[in-house]
């Protein structure tokens, strides 16, 4: 059967037998990204559930609602050398959490660890050289982007998540999977015609498994399996051309810092510009005032 056919090519892949070179590389890293309460803590259970044989159990507990639970970066391991991250979901992309969010795709930021959303350069920065101490060079990240069919995006937030997909491209050599969860809560190709507009390669429709529906189908097996080893395809066609581990953490860690501080300056401005604007407020209250007193 072909899905029993997937499931053993996932679980017997081997990150050094896809390479034409000895790279440094032995974990690959699937990286959740999206909005929180979107299903990557469901989806992670789902994965887990799909490639074993065993009873379904929520071992990452995400929310039904918009609110999220995971605070943290959670790692979970799918098979001997696949390892499935669960980053902390974000608000709004143009906040202040999208300098941490790119320090998390970068994997600059440690494991089964909270994870705080600054604005400060500095705090970023020191974050970033602290996993210089122990710095990872062995793990292939592969983005994945999950967003859930009951939320529709608006324009000025699929710019955003353009912007995204780019720098996820930039920095990893691939472009984020897009894994629409909520399937059968209404309608989705327009939802996945959108995300291919800004440079999706790849968009999946599931619905997934919880724990109060968790009857195995071959369908939504299929559907969980097929994301996976699509992403290991990506691996795979990276792998065959020439990778730097070292060199590519460092353009990484350039990219991070680089984007963390200009953020910061462009809060900075954009403070500096409100109080101008408060000041000039209120001296133009004071010149009226004391030219027509009440």
């Amino acid at each position: 059967m072909e899905g029993e056919d997937r499931r053993s090519r996932i679980l017997q892949f081997r990150v050094g037998n896809n390479s034409s070179a000895e790279n440094g590389y032995t974990r690959v890293l699937l990286q959740l990204f999206g909005y929180m309460g979107h299903g990557k803590s469901t989806f992670i259970n789902s994965c887990i559930y799909t490639l074993g044989n065993g009873a379904y159990e929520m071992r990452a507990r995400g929310s039904q609602s918009d609110e999220t639970h995971t605070t943290a970066r959670l790692a979970y391991r799918l098979t001997d050398c696949i390892t499935i991250v669960d980053n902390r979901g974000y608000n709004k992309m143009e906040d202040n959490e999208t300098g941490v969010m790119y320090a998390q795709l970068g994997h600059f930021l440690p494991l089964n660890q909270e994870v705080e959303w600054e604005k400060d350069f500095l705090k970023i920065l020191s974050k970033v050289e602290e996993s210089d101490v122990t710095p990872n060079y062995s793990d292939f990240i592969v983005p994945i982007y999950v967003h859930s069919v009951k939320n529709n995006m608006t324009e000025e937030e699929f710019s955003y998540v353009k912007e995204f997909f780019k720098n996820c491209r930039d920095m990893t050599g691939v472009y984020p999977i897009v894994v629409l969860t909520n399937k059968l809560s209404g309608p989705y190709s327009h939802l996945e015609g959108k995300f291919k507009e800004i440079g999706a390669e790849q968009v999946y429709a599931i619905e997934n498994y919880t724990e109060d529906d968790h009857i195995k189908t071959r369908g939504r097996c299929d559907d969980m399996q097929a994301i996976i080893e699509n992403a290991l395809k990506d691996v795979k066609f990276r792998l065959e051309q020439p990778r730097d581990p070292v060199k590519e953490r460092i353009e990484r860690k350039k990219f991070v810092l680089k984007f963390a501080y200009q953020f910061s300056v462009a809060k900075k401005e954009e403070e500096a510009a409100k109080k101008e604007k408060a000041r000039l407020k209120e001296k133009f209250d004071q010149m009226w005032f004391k030219r027509f007193p009440e």
